[in-house]
This record gives C-alpha cells, structure tokens and sequence, in this order.
C-alpha cells in the first residue's frame, strides 16, 4: 500500500491466458509507438478504475499519472505488477476477483487481435473479411455458445443517467432474468451496469448459475466507461465499428434506455443496417423504454428519426415506457420470432452470419477528423441507410470530442468538428444534440457544457 488512494501489488489470473511467448512478453513491454504498453496500460487503468465518475479519457489518464503495470512471467506464469492502481479495485489489499477476470480480458484480447488474428484471406471481399475477424475474436474469447436458443439481449444507453433511470434500467434487467435472458451492454456504467445488477437477482431467484453478463468495449472508449464488475465476459473489439458489429452478430434482441450522443449513435447504426434493402426479411428486436419521466425523451428521437430516415425507420421499433414486465414480455415476443426465423433460413442461434454490412458504411472506420466530419453527406436525397450511417458517424465525432483522448486533443488544437447540410436535417440534428446537452445527457458531472461541435446550415 501506498496510501489511502492507491495500492502496488501483484496479480496473477485464475484460469485465463495463463502464458505468454517471448514475442507477446517483449510486445507488452515495448513503450514505443508500435507496441502494446501504452495501450494496455491505458485498458488495464480503465478496468482498476470501475466506479470512477469520470467520464474523459484524458482526465483519468493525468489523474494516474503514477500508475504503471509491469508484465512478466515466473515460473509459475504470467504476473502483473500493478504500481499505484486505484484503491477502489481492491478489498482488504486483495483484488476484486471479477475486476481481475475482467483485466486478463483485456490482455487477451489485445494480444489477440495485435499478435495473433491474421484474417487477411485474399478469396474474401473486404466485408467478409471482417466479420470473419469478429467471429474470430468472439469465438476467441468464449462468447459463442452453440445449441442454445435465441436468449442474448443487448442493451443500450447512456452513462451519465440520473437516479430514477438507472433504477428503471435495473427493474428492466430483473424481469429479463426472471424469464430467463441474458445480458450483453457496452459494459459501462449507467444504463450498462444496471440491466445486469437486476438480472444478477432475478437468475439467483430462478436458480441460473450461468447467466451471461456481456460486456463489449474498444480501446478508444473503453477509459472513459470503465468496464463494471459485473461483467462477466469482458470482450475488447479493435475500434468502434467492430465492436457494434459485434453486437448484432451476437445478441438477439435490443433494448434501448434513454442516452446521449453514444445511445443515438448505436440507434443510428441499427436502423442503418435495418433499412438496408437487403435485411428487410430479418428479424431484428428492437424496443426502447424508460421510466414514465423519459416519455417526452423518446418522443424528441422518434420526432428526429421520422424527419431524418422518415416512416419506413419510424417502423423497425416499439417504444414501450414505464412498465418493465411488458418490454421482458415484447422482448420474448421477438426473441421466438428470431428463433422461428434462424430455424427457417437454417442461420446459426449463436452468430448471425446473414446479416448484410455494407464495408463502406457500417465497417470502415470512421476517423473523427475535423476534415472528415466536414465532409459527411447529411442531405435527406440519400438512400435512407446511408443517410443513417453518416448521421451514424456524425454522432461518432461528438462522442469522440467529448470523451476520446484523441478527440479531445483535436477539438483544443483546431476548435469544434464543423457539421454542415440540408437546413432542415440540421435543424433537426441540432434540436436533438441541444436536448442532451438540457438534459446533462453529454457528459457526468459538468457544471456547464461546451460543445465539441459546430452546426451549419
């Protein structure tokens, strides 16, 4: 112990990623630009710091300044020396088990995609290719289960939620568990965390000693929504397309709660897939929900979504407000729907392989640049799946400029990102982002916010 605040000690895994090759010990190590230190020393600070009510990557990072991990492998295998780690990982000096499971994850993953995933098949179109590397990854890590029917529900929403939401999102999670669901979020706090704290009480009432508590990150987000400990599968996907990919090739079923620019962002990417002409005949659950008080806050998205992506996206969703039991009971609704639908076209219950993603849209990343924010297309003559994937990555750039070290350096040295379009679609933008930031929906605990982005019309 170093103080109250911090704790130097040693950890070692239970059973996961027991050892390493010189090659992945020496990658580890490496503090230049082209190895894994500095970016596994930021996911592993990430997964200490669990409770933190930061929410910029930045500010944790200064914050720790003095905190460092040190990798090696002992005889008896691999060993992380853990040098003024936050206070809040630890129980009587001793590290809190799920927090371990869910650092070793993180070094798994890295290691995995960094070191040892080599997808590069020339036969595959580019699109193939990657969602052929997320099977991988997943597969990798454990999360594909086969044999067992339709039951993953992947649930969205934002981080910085007042109390009476967070509540309601636990109820959500509690009658999920009850009929048996398991639970897949962006494995943050907020709205991430509290499905799963009340599907934890509703699988102990009903006897499920495997439930699933997913939780999908990247390394760009993951400092600013450090992964909570209930989270009992931890996966870190390469960037962000990647990892919303992951959530439609592996849950089931969506349920929203009511977020910021990050909740809108993933809507916008589900209705993009979900307008794409060539999923039509797909059965995709999508319900978004909150408590009674959250009933003017989806009538503003679905005003937004039927003046941007008109009726035709209007109908991909039901929003269902202030009754748990009824979204667990339209969520298994939709989950034999999917069953029934996967047993027809012969698709696999545990990776949804039929799912069209167009490469340009949904899969190649979209780098928040001030140049290439500038350059979105958000006129209303566009393909409404287009249109919804450049909205999609407008969205991308705010979330990135709030929270994302990267963003963050961008938005001080050249100002906010410059969204320009159709008069019309940018009124409707700017009502919709001016809404989160009334609401205190952008960031946790700012006193007043100040936009990372401009709008033009």
């Amino acid at each position: 112990m170093t103080g109250n605040q911090l704790v130097t000690t040693r950890v070692t895994p239970e059973d996961n990623l027991n050892v390493l090759s010189q090659y992945e010990l020496a990658r580890l190590q490496d503090k230049s630009g082209s190895g894994l230190y500095q970016l596994f020393r930021k996911c592993a600070l990430a997964v200490l710091n669990c409770g933190s009510e930061l929410d910029d990557s930045r500010q944790v990072m200064e914050l720790h300044k003095a905190f460092d991990i040190r990798i090696s492998q002992k005889h008896r295998g691999i060993q992380l020396e853990l040098i003024n780690a936050p206070s809040s990982a630890f129980v009587d000096g001793e590290i809190i088990n799920g927090i371990r499971e869910n650092l070793f994850s993180v070094l798994r993953d890295l290691l995995y995609v960094g070191d040892e995933l080599d997808l590069s098949h020339e036969s595959m179109q580019p699109s193939a290719a990657i969602t052929n590397e997320i099977f991988h990854i997943l597969r990798h890590a454990k999360a594909l289960t086969p044999k067992i029917k339709p039951n993953l529900v992947v649930c969205w929403g934002g981080h910085s939620i007042g109390r009476e939401e967070y509540l309601y999102t636990k109820e959500v999670g509690y009658e999920l568990g009850l009929r048996g669901f398991d639970v897949c979020t962006g494995c943050g706090p907020g709205a991430m965390k509290g499905p799963m704290k009340g599907a934890t009480i509703a699988h102990a009432k009903q006897r499920v000693s495997n439930g699933r508590y997913v939780g999908i990150s990247e390394p760009g987000i993951i400092a600013a929504e450090s992964p909570n400990p209930i989270v009992n599968e931890l996966i870190v996907m390469p960037d962000i397309e990647k990892r919303l990919e992951a959530f439609v090739r592996l849950g089931h079923g969506f349920i929203v709660f009511p977020g910021g620019a990050g909740t809108a962002e993933e809507i916008l990417y589900l209705l993009g897939l979900m307008l794409d002409p060539r999923n039509k005949s797909h059965s995709l659950p999508l319900l978004f929900t909150g408590p009674d008080s959250a009933k003017g806050y989806w009538q503003a998205i679905d005003q937004f979504i039927g003046e941007t992506l008109g009726e035709e996206a209007q109908r991909c969703y039901n929003i269902v407000v202030g009754n748990p039991a009824a979204v667990a009971r339209e969520m298994r609704k939709g989950m034999q729907e999917v069953t029934d639908h996967r047993k027809a076209t012969s698709e696999s219950y545990h990776f949804n392989w039929l799912l069209d993603i167009d490469y340009q849209l949904f899969q190649k990343p979209f780098e928040p640049t001030h140049e290439n924010m500038a350059a979105l297309d958000l006129t209303p003559n566009l393909p409404r799946h287009q249109l919804a994937a450049n909205l999609r990555s407008a969205l991308s750039g705010v979330v990135s400029g709030n929270v994302k070290e990267s963003g963050i350096r961008a938005i001080e040295k050249h100002g906010p990102f410059e969204l320009s379009g159709e008069p019309e679609l940018m009124a409707a933008l700017d009502r919709l982002l001016t809404s989160f930031i009334e609401q205190r929906r952008m960031k946790i605990n700012y006193e007043k916010y100040t936009p990372c982005y401009q709008i033009k019309r």
